[in-house]
């Protein structure tokens, strides 16, 4: 008889999160990954209480990835380098995960189970434009911005809403030296 591994939070976040990817966040659904665990649904209770908690904990995987991948894009870097990889790295994230990114939390701050992975996000962000000499409210206005550039780009880009023939990368690079030139004459 072949014992069947253990199965764990994390196990049963990797179920949702290969889910998310095959078929959105409607396809996360508690049967689905017990069915995909392989085991009945009741058992996932001793992991997860709800599917809305589970959907937290995918907020929480999404928003580390991020973070991971953020922080090996502007590692060793400083200033408009650091800034540029960032933002083209967040490109390249949703547009490798876009199932993933839709399902990311928004404001994942004021979310008790999202709040600690959310902070480590905003770190990232916060010290990337530290070379501008940007603190307090212009730190966090500058972040918002960069977010609104990258994000907003990016979600259109993913849901195919730009069909006009000029080069994506073009007009996303032409964002950059804008957001760029904006932050050099705030420092």
């Amino acid at each position: 008889m072949a014992v069947r591994p253990r199965l764990t939070t994390g196990k049963v976040v990797d179920a949702a999160l290969d889910l998310l990817d095959e078929h959105g966040l409607e396809g996360v659904t508690l049967a689905a990954v017990a069915a995909r665990t392989g085991v009945a649904t009741p058992s996932l209770y001793k992991h997860v209480a709800s599917l809305a908690e589970l959907r937290g904990h995918l907020g929480v995987r999404v928003t580390e990835q991020m973070t991971d991948r953020f922080t090996e894009a502007v590692l060793g870097l400083s200033g408009d380098d650091a800034v540029r990889s960032l933002m083209h790295a967040y490109r390249a994230y949703v547009a490798e995960y876009p199932k993933r990114y839709a399902a990311a939390p928004m404001d994942p701050l004021h979310d008790d189970l999202q709040r600690a992975a959310g902070m480590k996000l905003m770190e990232v962000l916060f010290a990337t434009l530290r070379g501008y000499g940007l603190e307090g409210s212009e730190a966090v206005h500058a972040t918002r911005r960069l977010r609104v550039l990258a994000h907003g780009f990016a979600s259109i880009e993913s849901n195919g809403g730009f069909g006009l023939p000029e080069g994506l990368d073009e007009t996303y690079d032409q964002l950059i030296r804008m957001y760029l030139d904006d932050l050099r004459g705030k420092s």
